[in-house]
């Protein structure tokens, strides 16, 4: 099968990230996949949220933590979308994506290291043709890992607290067929969707597979797993070169 962009099926759209995409924050990054694209800033705020803090007054030793909001801005689509905040609101979907996000970077992060402080990584889509979520995380671990490196830089942290690199990519079925990193053409006719977060070691952050029109064998799960670890090692090395590490040493 043809797909719409002329791509083979294992294959990515073409993938660019920019950090330092935005100079305020303690770090940013614009991650584009084909079309869609998300600016991801990271900062810091020398507190932990209010449950946290309650929940660590009698403990001796104090945990930080990691979270993200993810928003699409009205314009990223064909047709305008209402702004959530003159809804009153996040709609069930943002929720869920943020969760999303907050728990991937959480699941590689040593909390205990980061200390009681919190890092937020706001995800926000300017343009969206597909795999916006995906395109948050892989973008916004740039965005994380340049914000915890200036609090090592600053002496504030004696080591960067990420246990290694992750990324994230869409896949799915469409008319029969296994798909990598679906566009929105795509994602809107698939009878199967999927996202896959995955470390560089190749271990599951979260796996989320739903089979929009039909059920789906055990065979073609497996080759979605496939697709998404061959395309999360590319990722992760764009990420990397993104922020000048060596992806044949280990990281420092």
């Amino acid at each position: 099968m043809m797909r719409p962009d002329g791509r083979k099926a294992e294959e990515l759209r073409p993938v660019r990230i920019v950090p330092g995409y935005v100079e305020m924050p303690a770090g940013s990054a614009l991650v584009e996949f084909g079309k869609t694209r998300v600016i991801c800033t990271a900062s810091v705020e020398e507190r932990l949220p209010a449950w946290l803090h309650q929940a660590q007054l009698k403990s001796p030793e104090k945990s930080g933590w990691i979270t993200a909001e993810y928003s699409i801005l009205p314009g990223a689509g064909s047709r305008r979308t209402r702004r959530e905040a003159t809804a009153g609101k996040a709609s069930g979907r943002t929720l869920e994506i943020q969760r999303l996000i907050g728990r991937s970077f959480r699941a590689v992060a040593d909390l205990k290291a980061l200390g009681p402080r919190t890092v937020w990584v706001d995800c926000d889509v300017i343009q969206a043709d597909g795999g916006t979520r995906t395109a948050a995380i892989t973008g916004g671990f740039v965005a994380l890992v340049s914000a915890l490196r200036a609090l090592k830089d600053d002496g504030i942290i004696p080591e960067i607290p990420i246990d290694g690199h992750l990324a994230a990519v869409s896949v799915g079925v469409r008319k029969g067929e296994v798909i990598l990193d679906l566009d929105y053409i795509e994602d809107s006719d698939a009878d199967v969707d999927c996202n896959v977060v995955m470390t560089e070691n190749g271990e599951l952050v979260e796996v989320q597979a739903t089979g929009e029109k039909k059920t789906f064998p055990r065979e073609h799960l497996d080759l979605m797993l496939d697709y998404a670890g061959d395309a999360i090692g590319e990722l992760i090395r764009l990420q990397k070169e993104a922020l000048r590490i060596d992806h044949t040493a280990p990281d420092g």
